[in-house]
């Protein structure tokens, strides 16, 4: 009979365990949800970072250079021709802290500015002297250098090509940032600081 009470026992405290369990758990409820936000990871933006420079749009151009010496039994004069290649872009190494950011199903890049990624783009290989008379000095040819120099960079670095470079960058980051599984995506440019 004591070993038919202790089972009785045993199962009345094992239902009365579990009413409780069920009562106290009586506004708890189960439902699926699916998360419509991406989160970009910090791997996926130190990849892209580590592109460094790159570059969305490339300018050559050829400047036609002189420089005239009046002397007292003549002038000298010295006529160069000098080929160049400018490559704008931007440098993400550049970028600033939380440059890449994933809102919903939203990511927002903001690059650092279109800029000149190479300052040494005269070819001086492809330098010809068009027209060379009397003696000229290694100093001459470097003022011509210089001057050639700052006409290419007038010429080529103008509003116009650095906002076609921004336009590719866009498109390549937007290409990029879909591929990798964002559906929306928004790419600005940080403005370049003011020259003192």
């Amino acid at each position: 009979m004591t070993v038919w009470m202790v089972i009785f026992s045993a199962v009345l405290l094992a239902v009365a365990v579990v009413f409780i369990v069920v009562w106290l758990n009586r506004d708890n409820s189960l439902r699926l949800e699916q998360n419509g936000k991406i989160d970009i990871t910090p791997t996926q933006v130190r990849s892209i970072r580590d592109i460094g420079e790159w570059e969305f749009l490339s300018v050559s151009d050829e400047e036609l250079v002189d420089t005239v010496r009046h002397g007292f039994f003549g002038d000298d004069e010295l006529v160069r021709i000098y080929y160049g290649t400018l490559r704008l872009g931007v440098n993400l190494h550049e970028a600033k802290p939380g440059w890449l950011k994933a809102n919903k199903d939203t990511i927002v890049a903001t690059l650092p500015p279109v800029k000149l990624l190479d300052e040494d783009f005269i070819d001086e290989a492809k330098t010809k002297s068009f027209y060379e008379e009397g003696s000229w000095s290694q100093q001459d040819r470097e003022a011509l250098y210089r001057k050639a120099y700052r006409k290419m960079k007038e010429r080529c670095l103008n509003s116009r090509n650095i906002a076609s470079a921004e336009q590719n960058a866009a498109r390549q980051f937007d290409n990029l940032l879909r591929s990798m599984g964002f559906e929306h995506v928004r790419v600005t440019f940080e403005k370049p600081e003011k020259k003192k």
